[in-house]
């Protein structure tokens, strides 16, 4: 139990129906729409076209999108892979003969082709119960009306503010009178309005086809670009199998590759064989396993993970108890590695997750994301779409995996994930962050299940993260004894420049009925629940 004389909140419980995001705004209106007869994957998306207007650096209708999905029959989980594609036109012999060698955060070749609209139009479609034009109406408004600036989202914007200047559009948009809005202060984004209300009455084709495609298409070419209407046009999403592995009796599922879903089953699949239980959560012993894991977790990542329509993955062999006895074979518990394994991390990314249980208990883990704070700084200047730059997370290395090519998906930094037991969803959850996410799924399922902390006080804790230069960046709040201590093991300590990661997450108690729900301080939002 915390200490109710310190800063914190409580988890928040409930027995009809519960959401948890990033913003109060989403979180409410997810609820809402549960009142109102809609479902999880109803709210879900209600919530997250709102994310997409009031936390423009986080998300947008220009990013992607993946979901895992729980109906309430309990029988399977559900994975939706909605992110974007490469154009048919780029490759890497074209980008080396421009004498290209890097994919640059704000050059067009850094936009993939949007999944966001089209995973949300094709889930809606097929488990919701509500229309997509239902769904927008709230999100609609606020771009109409105006929105206020909360705390969070002016941190991360003000952060943001050189990357806002690349582009005119942008800097009309998002630094009004010449700079980032204050917090308290009001947003707002007609142009985006306008193209929210073409796609609540076209769905899908209002977004990929007609002029906000041409609006899209005609900004990235003037820049370079080689997206074409036909890229837009054919762009789909997918359901695809899920992924899991069992830790302490728990089945936890994630979405496979492209995505990094992967990396969290590997690193717990390591974590597993160790007695974790037998010492603090935020102890020097915990923290430096966590740690060491992880950078070998990561070196998988960034070796096998891309595209599986370009080539195989080794999967089972990742997940397999002979690689995970492999993996902790390499960690010496005293002492951090004395050279660190390859893995390269692209850069610092935003993101949404938020999770959602109805009254009948259909549960959702979904995450939107443009990558870097507002993407690619770009934004189409007609419909006022920010476009996503995960273009960046592909290699340019000839034979990697994850080496660009026509229509090819990226490594993906976002991954919902759902926790069951017993045949049933026990709790939707994520932890946005970018590339911390898979380290985030990973403790934070540590501190519930192997210390028994509820929701709240598990995304609570702090957190630590592994970086390729052999640093370890440390949140402010772990006990200076365990902070001493992972020096004396080597490694060397070094402040985040945002907070790690974000999480949402909601329990499920079958017994009781009850929803347990959490919210990560290190953002605006909230849970809530009715």
């Amino acid at each position: 139990m915390r200490n109710f004389e310190l800063p914190g909140r409580s988890s928040v419980h409930a027995m009809h129906g519960m959401a948890a995001t990033s913003h109060p705004l989403a979180s409410l209106t997810a609820i809402n729409v549960l009142k109102d007869g809609g479902n999880a994957i109803d709210a879900a998306v209600a919530a997250c076209a709102v994310l997409c207007v009031v936390e423009p650096q986080s998300t947008g209708i220009g990013g992607d999108c993946f979901a895992l999905f729980s109906p309430a029959d309990g029988q399977t989980i559900i994975a939706y892979n909605g992110s974007g594609r490469a154009p048919a036109a780029l490759n890497l012999a074209w980008l080396n003969r421009q004498g290209i060698v890097d994919i640059e955060r704000h050059s067009a070749h850094a936009v993939t082709i949007p999944g966001a609209v089209d995973a949300w139009d094709r889930l809606v479609a097929d488990y919701g119960r509500k229309n997509l034009a239902e769904l927008l109406a709230p999100a609609i408004q606020m771009a109409s009306e105006g929105y206020p600036i909360h705390a969070r989202i002016a941190h991360d914007w003000q952060r943001a503010c050189d990357a806002l200047k690349k582009d005119p559009v942008t800097t009309d948009i998002f630094l009004p009178k010449g700079r980032v809005p204050d917090v308290g202060s009001v947003h707002r984004q007609p142009k985006l309005a306008q193209t929210l209300t073409h796609i609540a009455k076209e769905g899908r084709d209002g977004f990929y086809k007609g002029w906000v495609a041409e609006d899209m298409v005609a900004h990235l070419n003037r820049l370079g670009g080689l997206h074409s209407m036909a890229d837009f046009a054919s762009a789909q999403g997918e359901y695809v199998q899920p992924i899991q592995t069992v830790y302490r009796g728990y089945h936890i599922y994630e979405c496979p590759p492209n995505g990094q879903g992967l990396t969290a089953l590997v690193l717990l699949n390591v974590l597993s064989g160790f007695n974790l239980e037998q010492w603090q959560p935020l102890s020097v012993d915990r923290l430096h396993l966590e740690i060491e894991a992880a950078k070998l977790a990561y070196q998988d990542r960034n070796t096998y993970i891309a595209d599986p329509d370009h080539g195989q993955i080794p999967v089972d062999q990742l997940l397999s108890a002979a690689h995970a006895d492999e993996l902790r074979a390499a960690i010496d518990r005293q002492h951090c590695m004395d050279r660190v394994p390859s893995f390269q991390l692209p850069c610092q990314a935003d993101t949404v997750c938020l999770s959602v249980v109805d009254q009948d208990r259909n549960a959702v883990s979904f995450i939107n994301s443009l990558f870097n704070a507002f993407g690619s700084g770009l934004t189409a200047p007609r419909s006022g779409v920010v476009l996503q730059n995960r273009g960046v997370a592909f290699s340019l290395v000839a034979n990697h995996p994850n080496c660009i090519a026509p229509r090819k998906r990226p490594l993906h930094t976002i991954i919902p994930a759902m926790a069951c037991k017993n045949g049933q969803a026990i709790m939707p959850f994520g932890v946005m962050g970018g590339h911390y996410q898979a380290m985030g799924h990973a403790h934070f399922l540590s501190n519930c299940i192997d210390y028994g902390l509820d929701i709240q006080e598990a995304i609570d804790l702090g957190r630590v993260f592994p970086l390729p230069d052999g640093s370890v960046e440390v949140e402010s709040g772990l006990p200076l004894e365990a902070v001493s201590g992972l020096r004396d093991r080597g490694h060397r300590i070094c402040s985040p420049e945002t907070p790690l990661g974000g999480a949402q997450a909601i329990w499920i108690d079958w017994d009781t009925g009850v929803l347990t729900g959490g919210s990560d301080p290190r953002k605006d939002g909230c849970a809530l629940g009715y």
